[in-house]
């Protein structure tokens, strides 16, 4: 390097490796003590992940200086060191307080000699990331009450149903008495069974008799007690009675479990390998915490027993829950987790983006719920968190890592590269905001917050409470995830001017995947950059590797939305392709079974039976058609031009223009439009019929309007 450098020794231990010249960065102080390099340990060796990736990944941009060895000759010490850590991948720690100081080793394009780039991170977090990382693996934590289940003791059943009560005989509509008399009726009923269980550890089930059975809980870390619970599983109904102390009849509780839990929890952990590292973190008391966990997670898959007192994470009711304080001792970055709750505002703001909302279980309130979208609330999480691994990942190996393995010793800290955060794929929108002013909005249904702990008397002591209670502050590698670029949110998706609801969003690119899923076939997004000034992304789906939709928007999130659906419409309305793809291997046949049956409820309430007088294509298009809400193209068409006429200065007129493609890709046989207006583009479309690529280059532009034309936009744009 040109500029001076300071000249340190370099030690492993106490072992003299030789000397080297330090280079502290820009705005960066020296980091390293009466010119001396310690060096305390070597990072594990890494698969596949060479360190600077990892560093990046978990602690960007953080060169603190440049290293480069004086005069060495092959056989030095600090030679070997050099090219240990370059062929293994590994990095030579220097322990700085509660901060690491890993020395990558670099090539250099120049230099005869090792050189090192020192990049500083929190003490511990390099080693459990790396593991992660090497595994393509990620976090996710998990609420409990109202998220993954609804819990009620005995006095909060009366609680409610004394309330419920109250709001009922001060109701006159009588649509509503019907509703709330309903709801009582379900909480009556679940009373009845926790009070037969309390009084006698048998419940009586559609007049069978079911006793409870002994389960051993598993002893935590430097617990010598031993703990037997009586518990009764009513598994078809997702019931389970348990006693938080067993020897105190009033701290039994009535659990039910959100349906589709065990989709959720199969795919953590399917084929012998971890998907995710499970945490937990929750507002209830501690005790009441590990047993519903326990009940969640019976076999321990998900979060051993030896783990529980650090993944399990009670915070006080009243504080804001935090990553920092989930991963408090370094055993994961925020940037690698992804959080489901049925509330977002109990999360720190910096954590709010990595959270997936799910509306909040109900089970009294509105017990068909969970049933009545085409995928079921926790299947729909379980295909986001697909959908997060898979994009993290896929822009991990082939983003990240291919502009690493370019860098040398001589290029700059700004030239690393961007390296994937959790948060960009997710849209993170509290759905159940909605409800606040909302009259009908449905009471609280289990406890939840401090209320465990005050509803139960105090238990055994499980563990070191210590070690639960976190204070937070006052308020492509994947071997089945689609290569997805981002997982849409849990918004509603409305149809442009007034048109009927959609499926929320998510939900598009779920069911694309699953039918990708059913038929072995892969759903990949294809992301481009668009050539409009308005809209910078283009994405294209890709079904076993044939284009079947493309969208466009000013936003990733909201290009790839327009793709996924128009590749729903084209999968249920153009035979064309059904009927090009299906020699390839009965496609045709595994695509209309899975758009029209479903074995496992991921889909079969999408769609209505299939109708026997109709061909098989025509029962694609009307049974998919319908369900998705899509109405005649033409009508459609009507309905957005009327839209866009509405959002127009008078004397300005909408022009669709007929365009040669915009690149080498797309198919023989495709239309392409774009509408301009005042001479600006405002949408673009392709479709395998001029009537589709119209239609859908009339719905971006009505979009681009409603969203971006303000009052000066629209000055500038008139005539």
């Amino acid at each position: 390097m040109s500029r001076q450098g300071i000249s340190s020794m370099v030690y492993h231990g106490e072992v003299y490796l030789g000397e080297a010249e330090v280079f502290p960065t820009k705005d960066q102080d020296f980091p390293f003590p009466n010119n001396e390099i310690r060096i305390n340990h070597l990072s594990p060796p890494s698969e596949r992940c060479p360190p600077l990736s990892i560093l990046q990944t978990i602690s960007p941009f953080s060169v603190r200086c440049k290293l480069q060895a004086k005069s060495v000759t092959p056989q030095s010490l600090l030679h070997r060191l050099y090219l240990s850590c370059f062929q293994d991948l590994k990095s030579a720690v220097v322990v700085a307080g509660n901060e690491e100081l890993h020395l990558v080793s670099m090539p250099s394009k120049i230099e005869k000699v090792p050189c090192f780039w020192c990049c500083s991170v929190q003490a511990g977090l390099y080693e459990s990331c790396l593991a992660m990382l090497n595994l393509r693996c990620l976090a996710i934590v998990f609420d409990l009450d109202e998220t993954l289940i609804v819990a009620n003791t005995m006095k909060s059943f009366e609680d409610r149903i004394e309330a419920l009560s109250r709001r009922i005989d001060g109701e006159d509509d009588p649509v509503r008495v019907s509703g709330m008399s309903a709801e009582l009726k379900r909480y009556i009923e679940d009373k009845d069974l926790l009070k037969q269980y309390v009084e006698t550890d048998t419940v009586s089930d559609n007049g069978k008799l079911m006793t409870a059975q002994n389960e051993e809980v598993p002893q935590l870390p430097g617990s010598q007690e031993r703990i037997i619970r009586p518990v009764i599983r009513l598994q078809e109904r997702n019931i389970v009675l348990t006693r938080i102390n067993p020897e105190i009849r009033d701290t039994s509780v009535f659990v039910r479990l959100r349906p589709a839990w065990e989709d959720l929890r199969s795919y953590l952990t399917a084929k012998g390998r971890k998907r995710f590292e499970v945490y937990v973190c929750t507002m209830a008391e501690r005790d009441y915490a590990l047993e519903i966990w326990r009940l969640l997670d019976p076999e321990a898959h998900l979060i051993s027993s030896k783990q529980l007192l650090d993944r399990v994470v009670c915070v006080k009711s009243g504080s804001r829950k935090s990553l920092q304080h989930v991963f408090v001792d370094g055993i994961c970055h925020p940037k690698m987790a992804m959080v489901i709750d049925d509330r977002m505002q109990v999360w720190e703001d910096k954590d709010q983006p990595r959270v997936h909302v799910v509306p909040a279980y109900t089970p009294y309130y509105a017990p068909q719920a969970e049933m009545a979208n085409a995928v079921p609330v926790l299947c729909v999480a379980r295909n986001v968190a697909c959908n997060v691994r898979g994009g993290f990942f896929r822009e991990f190996d082939e983003s990240l890592l291919r502009k690493i393995f370019e860098l040398c010793y001589e290029n700059e800290t700004i030239d690393l590269p961007y390296a994937p955060d959790v948060s960009d794929y997710l849209i993170s929108e509290d759905t159940n905001a909605v409800l606040n002013n909302n009259k009908d909005v449905p009471m609280s249904e289990g406890m939840n917050g401090s209320e465990p702990e005050q509803r139960l008397s105090r238990p055994a002591s499980l563990g070191d409470e210590r070690q639960l209670q976190h204070q937070a502050p006052s308020i492509r590698s994947s071997d089945d995830e689609m290569s997805v670029d981002r997982a849409s949110g849990n918004r509603d998706i409305r149809a442009e001017v007034g048109l009927v609801t959609l499926l929320p969003s998510s939900l598009f690119i779920t069911v694309l995947q699953e039918i990708g899923r059913r038929c072995g076939s892969k759903v990949e997004f294809r992301s481009t950059v668009g050539s409009s000034k308005i809209l910078h992304f283009s994405v294209e789906v890709l079904f076993s590797s044939e284009k079947i939709g493309i969208g466009m928007g000013r936003t990733r999130e909201e290009a790839q939305l327009q793709a996924a659906e128009n590749a729903l419409r084209n999968l249920a309305i153009l035979g064309s392709y059904l009927s090009f793809i299906a020699p390839t291997g009965g496609l045709h046949k595994d695509l209309d079974k899975s758009l029209l049956g479903s074995e496992n409820g991921f889909l079969g309430d999408a769609v209505g039976p299939v109708q026997d007088a109709l061909p098989k294509q025509d029962v694609v298009r009307s049974n998919t058609v319908e369900q998705l809400g899509l109405s005649n193209n033409s009508e459609r068409f009507s309905a957005v031009i009327r839209g866009i006429e509405e959002l127009c200065s008078e004397g300005q007129s909408v022009v669709f223009r007929d365009q040669p493609p915009i690149s080498e890709s797309l198919s023989k046989g495709e239309y392409y439009f774009q509408v301009e207006l005042g001479g600006q583009i405002l949408g673009k479309g392709v479709g395998l019929s001029r009537e589709e690529a119209k239609l859908q280059a009339a719905e971006v532009a009505l979009r681009t309007l409603r969203e971006t034309v303000k009052p000066q936009v629209q000055k500038k744009l008139k005539p």
